[in-house]
C-alpha cells in the first residue's frame, strides 16, 4: 500500500486551465493525504494570476516561459525543459493536467519521460478533425495516449476514450468548470462596464479568439455582430477582446465606433460570470463558455464549424452556427424574436455536470494509490 501523503503536481499555463483546476487544487489541498504542488508555466501570466487570486490560491513554482510572439514550438520546448528539471527536483508521484493546451501536452510528455503517472482532467473531447480546433484536437489526443487516469466530463467523452483504445482507467466525473462557475456565481458578482446599461438593452455577450477563426472568418463574425445590432435597436454587444492583435485589430476596425458595441479588455473571471448572469445570450467560439452558460440559463450560439462539445448541441443548450454573417444573424434573430425558441434553449438541462467533479477526482486519485 502506498504511504500518504502522496506528492501531486498540478500544472497550469492558461486562464481556462486555472479556472478548471482551481476546484481540484482546493480539494487536494484540503486533504491530508496529499502534498499538492502547483506549477505555472507562465503561458498566460496576468490572466492566470487573476484567477489564482479569485480562488485564493498560491503557486509553488513558476517557470515564467512567456515571451513576445512565442510559437507553439517555443511554448512546448520551454515547458518541457522547465518541467523536466522541476519533476526531477520535486519528484511528484502523479501529475495532473487539464484540457488540451500546449502546456497540458508538454506537462503530460514531461511526466511520461520521468515515468510519472498522468491524470487528465477533461479527457475524451473530440472533433475528429485534427486541425479544427488547432492545435487543441491533436494535444488532447496525444495527452490521452500518455494518461493513467482519464477524468471524462460526460458519457460521450467516456465513449470517445473507449473507442480510442487508450490505456489507463476511464472515469466519468462531470466537468470541473461547473464547480468553479457555481462557486463564483453564488457570490453574485457585478460586471460594471462604463456606458453599458444592462436594464436598457438586451446584452449579447461575445468572445472570439480561436486560431481557425483568424482572418476572413473573423471579418465575417464582426460583420454578423454589426448587422444584429442594426436589426435590433434594443440590443448591445459586450465584446471582451483577446490580447492578440490578430484578433483585436479587425474587430476594433469593424465595431469600435458603434455606439452600442462595448469592446473591453479581457474580463476577470468574476466579471465574466457576472456578465453571463446578466446577459441575454452568448455568441462565442470558446469551449468553456459552451459548458458554463447553460448552468446560468443562457443560450449559446457557437461561432465555429465544429465543436468538441456536441453534448451541448444535443442537449439543446447550444447551437452550432459557424462564421457566415447570414447564419449568425438568422440564429440570433430566432432567439431575439421568438420567446418560445429562447425559452427552450434557456431551460435545457446542462449536460456537463453538477458541481461535484473535483470531489470525485480526489476520491479516484486516492483510490488509485490505495
Amino acid at each position: 500500500m502506498q504511504q500518504f501523503p502522496i506528492r501531486v503536481c498540478v500544472t497550469l499555463g492558461t486562464r481556462p486551465e486555472a479556472i478548471k483546476m482551481a476546484p481540484v487544487i482546493q480539494q487536494f489541498r484540503r486533504s491530508e493525504r496529499f502534498d499538492t504542488q502547483v506549477v505555472l508555466t507562465g503561458q498566460h501570466r496576468e490572466m492566470v494570476a487573476q484567477v489564482m487570486q479569485l480562488f485564493n490560491l498560491q503557486a509553488d513554482q513558476d517557470l515564467a516561459i512567456m515571451q513576445p510572439q512565442q510559437t507553439l514550438t517555443d511554448i512546448t520546448c520551454r515547458s518541457l525543459q522547465g518541467l523536466e528539471r522541476l519533476f526531477k527536483e520535486i519528484e511528484p508521484q502523479i501529475v495532473l493536467v487539464q484540457g488540451d493546451t500546449t502546456t497540458a501536452f508538454a506537462a503530460a510528455l514531461a511526466a511520461f519521460y520521468q515515468k510519472i503517472p498522468v491524470g487528465h482532467v477533461e479527457a475524451g473531447l473530440r472533433t475528429d478533425d485534427l486541425y479544427n480546433p488547432y492545435p487543441e484536437e491533436a494535444n488532447r489526443r496525444l495527452i490521452s495516449q500518455l494518461t493513467q487516469l482519464h477524468f471524462a466530463p460526460t458519457t460521450l467523452a467516456v465513449e470517445h476514450l473507449q473507442r480510442s483504445g487508450v490505456v489507463g482507467e476511464i472515469h466519468q466525473t462531470g466537468n470541473t468548470v461547473i464547480d468553479a462557475l457555481l462557486s463564483v456565481a453564488a457570490q453574485h458578482p457585478v460586471c460594471n462596464i462604463p456606458g453599458l446599461d444592462w436594464q436598457q438593452h438586451r446584452v449579447l455577450l461575445a468572445t472570439v479568439h480561436r486560431r481557425e477563426n483568424w482572418g476572413e472568418p473573423l471579418q465575417d463574425i464582426g460583420q454578423g455582430f454589426l448587422e444584429i445590432l442594426d436589426k435590433f435597436p434594443d440590443t448591445a454587444l459586450l465584446l471582451p477582446l483577446h490580447r492578440n492583435p490578430t484578433v483585436r485589430e479587425p474587430l476594433q476596425a469593424l465595431l469600435g465606433k458603434h455606439p452600442r458595441a462595448f469592446l473591453t479588455e479581457p474580463l476577470d473571471y468574476a466579471d465574466l460570470v457576472g456578465a453571463i448572469q446578466r446577459c441575454y445570450l452568448l455568441l462565442t467560439d470558446s469551449g468553456g463558455l459552451q459548458e458554463e452558460a447553460p448552468s446560468l440559463g443562457k443560450p449559446v450560439l457557437v461561432l465555429r464549424e465544429t465543436t468538441e462539445r456536441p453534448e451541448a448541441i444535443a442537449a439543446g443548450t447550444a447551437k452550432l452556427v459557424g462564421t457566415q454573417p447570414a447564419d449568425i444573424i438568422n440564429a440570433a434573430t430566432d432567439l431575439l424574436s421568438h420567446p418560445t425558441a429562447y425559452e427552450k434553449m434557456a431551460t435545457a438541462v446542462n449536460p456537463f455536470g453538477d458541481g461535484r467533479a473535483a470531489e470525485r477526482i480526489l476520491q479516484i486519485v486516492t483510490q488509485y494509490f490505495e
